[in-house]
Formats: C-alpha cells, sequence, structure tokens
C-alpha cells in the first residue's frame, strides 16, 4: 500500500473519510442522550479544570504564557481580574492544561489509553474567539470523543504497547474538533488533520520511571497543536494526506514492529443522526485522581478496610493483583519513592498507602507535605503488585484487581472489583459529579460560583455565547 501513495486520491485515506464527517456533522444530528452525556463532560471537566488552574505546572504554563504575549482573545479558566486573554493557540493549551493537570478528568481504555475531555478546549477556543455558543461546544465535544475513542481502539496493540503516548492519538482528533468549529471544508481539515499529527507523536517516557511537569503537559500539546493547525489550514497552509495510512504515515510506521491496525473501526458506522449510536455514552469518569488503572485496586481496598473496620497499623501485607499493564505503569520502583505530585498519582503503592491511612484518596493526599511525610514509606513498602495474567486476558472489557490483605495476626480478607466507579456501567450521577465540582472548585470561584455554574453547563446548549461560563470560571 506504501509504495502507491502517487496513485491515491485525497478523498482515498483515512484522514479524508474523518474530515468529511466532522465537517458535515451538526448539533441537529445529535442524539439525547450524547448531548445529555456531553454536558455531564463538560461539568466534570470544567470542575477539573478549576482545581487545575491552582496547581503548580499551570502556574509556570501560564507565567510563560504571559511573557510570551499573544493576542488578548480567548479566557483562561481559574485566572483572576476577570480572566486572563491570550491567542487561542495558547488559550487551548492553557485550558486543557487545567482540565488535565490533576489527572482527574475522564478515561476511556482499550488498546489505548485516553481522555477525550483534553481535547475539549479545541472547541472551546474557536467558539470563544467566534462568539459561538453551547450548541457549538457540545457538537466539537462529541466530534473529540467520538474520534479519540475510535483511535484508542483501531490498534492492535496500541501505540502505548510500543512505548509512545496517546498524545499521538489526540494530535489527529483535535484539528478535526477545532476545524469543525471553525467551519473550514472538509479538505481543509484533512490538510489540518496532517500539519498536526506530522510533528507530533509523542514518546511514553513522559509516564514511565519517574514522572515530570511534561506526564501531564503532552496531551494538552497536542490538543494546541490540533487549534493551531486548523488555524493554519484555514489560511492555505498544507499537511500531508497520508499522515495516518500512506507511506511513512502512523501505521507504515508501526507496522514495521509487527503490529495491526483496523481502519474500518475509525470509519465504520460513524454516527450521522439522532438514531445513531454516539462513543461519547460509553466513556468513563474518575472518581478518585489517580492513574485509571489504580481505581478498582484503590477501590477494592478501600472497601475490605471499610467492611473489616482494620486499622493501619495492624496491616502486615496488602497484594494488589493488576494487569500486566497496571503493573508495569503503577508498580516500577520509582512509584515506590514518588518525590512530586506527578509520579504519586501514578504509583499504586502510594495511593494504597495513602488511601489505608488517610481513609480517602482526594487532591488533598496530592498535596507536596503529604507525599513527602515519610511515616508512608513503611506502609508503602507492605504493598506488593502484581501481574495476574487470568486478568490480562479479560482486559480491555473489565479492569479486574484483586487486593488481598493480611493482618500481623494471620488473617487475611479479599476483594475484586472488575468495574470502577465511574465506569459507564456504574456512571456517576450528576449529584456525584457536584460533589467532586464544588470539592475542587469552591476554593477557587467560590460556591455560589459553582452552583450557578452547575445549572448554566447542564443547560449549555441555550447559551448564545459562552461569555457567562468564562465569567463564572474566572475569579
Amino acid at each position: 500500500m506504501a509504495g502507491h501513495d502517487t496513485a491515491k486520491s485525497s478523498t482515498d485515506f483515512v484522514s479524508y473519510q474523518l474530515a468529511a464527517w466532522a465537517a458535515n456533522l451538526s448539533y441537529d444530528d445529535l442524539s439525547d442522550e450524547a448531548i445529555h452525556t456531553a454536558k455531564l463532560y463538560l461539568f466534570d471537566s470544567f470542575g477539573c479544570a478549576l482545581g487545575g488552574s491552582q496547581q503548580h505546572d499551570v502556574r509556570i504554563m501560564l507565567e510563560h504564557a504571559k511573557a510570551m504575549g499573544g493576542a488578548p482573545t480567548c479566557t483562561i479558566f481559574g485566572t483572576s481580574g476577570g480572566g486572563f486573554k491570550t491567542d487561542p493557540v495558547t488559550a487551548a493549551l492553557l485550558n486543557a492544561l487545567c482540565i488535565r493537570a490533576m489527572d482527574y478528568n475522564d478515561i476511556y481504555w482499550k488498546a489505548d489509553p485516553a481522555h477525550p475531555t483534553d481535547i475539549i478546549p479545541a472547541a472551546l477556543s474557536p467558539c470563544e474567539m467566534l462568539g459561538l455558543g453551547g450548541k457549538e461546544l457540545i457538537l466539537g465535544t462529541i466530534i473529540g470523543h467520538e474520534v479519540e475513542m475510535r483511535l484508542a481502539e483501531f490498534g492492535d496493540p496500541g501505540v502505548r504497547e510500543y512505548g509512545w503516548h496517546h498524545a499521538t492519538i489526540t494530535c489527529i482528533a483535535s484539528p478535526l474538533v477545532a476545524g469543525r468549529i471553525l467551519g473550514l471544508t472538509a479538505e481543509q481539515i484533512q490538510q489540518a488533520i496532517g500539519i498536526s499529527a506530522s510533528p507530533s507523536m509523542c514518546l511514553g517516557a513522559v509516564t514511565a520511571g519517574k514522572l515530570t511537569n511534561m506526564k501531564n503537559t503532552v496531551d494538552p500539546m497536542a490538543t494546541r497543536a490540533g487549534v493551531e493547525a486548523a488555524l493554519l489550514a484555514q489560511r492555505g497552509y498544507t499537511g500531508p494526506e497520508h499522515v495516518i495510512d500512506g507511506k511513512e504515515g502512523l501505521l507504515h510506521c508501526f507496522k514495521k514492529f509487527g503490529g495491526s491496525f483496523h481502519l474500518d473501526m475509525l470509519t465504520d458506522n460513524l454516527p450521522t443522526n439522532r438514531r445513531d449510536h454516539y462513543k461519547i455514552i460509553d466513556c468513563g469518569m474518575k472518581s478518585f485522581p489517580i492513574e485509571a488503572l489504580s481505581h478498582a485496586p484503590l477501590t477494592a481496598m478501600m472497601k475490605i478496610v471499610a467492611d473489616h473496620k482494620i486499622d493501619p497499623d495492624d496491616v502486615a501485607e496488602i497484594k494488589a493483583e493488576v494487569i500486566a499493564r497496571a503493573a508495569d505503569i503503577l508498580g516500577d520502583s520509582a512509584k515506590y519513592r514518588p518525590t512530586s505530585k506527578e509520579t504519586a498519582d501514578h504509583s499504586l503503592p502510594y495511593s494504597l498507602a495513602v488511601g489505608l491511612v488517610d481513609g480517602m484518596v482526594t487532591p488533598l493526599q496530592f498535596k507536596q507535605e503529604r507525599i513527602d511525610d515519610p511515616a508512608l514509606i513503611p506502609v508503602m513498602d507492605k504493598i506488593k503488585v502484581v501481574p495476574n495474567d487470568e486478568f490480562e486476558a479479560l482486559f480491555p472489557k473489565f479492569q479486574p484487581s484483586r487486593v488481598t490483605i493480611t493482618l500481623t495476626d494471620g488473617t487475611s480478607h479479599e476483594q475484586r472489583v472488575d468495574v470502577p466507579k465511574g465506569d459507564p456501567r456504574d456512571p456517576m450521577t450528576e449529584d456525584e459529579i457536584a460533589v467532586k465540582f464544588n470539592a475542587l472548585g469552591a476554593a477557587v470561584v467560590g460556591e455560589q460560583a459553582c452552583d450557578e455554574l452547575q445549572t448554566l453547563i447542564m443547560n449549555i446548549e441555550n447559551q448564545t455565547t459562552l461569555e457567562r461560563l468564562f465569567t463564572l470560571m474566572t475569579t
């Protein structure tokens, strides 16, 4: 296939099929269930953004943006003085980083992990720039989820298994979102995909071993790339149309290592009307501010502790059986001695230890002074993270984990969890999201603003502009 790209028409590449679908989809094509679900994800994500706006990496990036300058066009969440404004490309990065910074937003994990709400700012910035409203924001959110989630499924194995990060797929999805909100043609959106994806593939080093600020930044950077690419394509800039399925494109390069990709999973049954199934309905949320595969074992441990009223001092050992990739990501040696939030929220030993000792795992448990507490070290050393081959065969349909707590008197208690809270099979309700939103946002914008934001976001299709949203989301 790769040797015959010169004979192929632009419309023969999968980038065009995706671009044509996005260009032609309208708000009126969306199902009521997809619209309602999108509003729940906006509600959850904007709560994460308020909490994230106070994180050190966001503050550093904000100061950098202020130093660089930029047309005061788009508003940054959680900023003061009525909201700091910058250009739409930088705003997409900063608002996506706000959403992502606490690792508390949505999760979809199949062949690859994905956080599709990282892409919401690819719709948000163009909407604000053009004075568009809630319907357009909902449309962009649903497009982003649809494409990102399909990209997370079409690899066999996914790019994560080759040592690459899922920002590699976000840089394909984000220009589709920005391009649609900007009103680009299918041809222009196809160019935007090429512009965005060709320089933005991302190494998995950002989530391996000791983690840094880049762990939460690469996906927002891929969202930024999509917005900039769409704006460039609008001016006539071009990119490789074959960036996904042509010569030396994504498939060609990864297939050299023996993998396979199912292109039909990207394009088959793309929803086009209210009767169709939209994939946003299948996404999940996080009830804990930790890496996704930590949720099931943490839920299992917390249930044992609650059911048996276990005193942390009586625990001799905690064995957490998880799938192999969870053990690799969450249980390597660096995760037993986390020194930063980025490493701690990807550390199963830390999450279990602090959950056992504190009785909860919230953003408070990822303050630097808590991470640095030496009293947690001997507790972490009691935890064994073990890959389970039986569980591996059940993933990704389930996220099976089994936790066994052995006490100093020899007594043991066991709990298995296959579906963590927030999974679409056990979804978070609007009321549960509101508790999370207020916990993250009240200290930033106040309780009254949080209440007003819930009402506004859950009725955002009635907002003809996003001006009121940004007023409430700033200080």
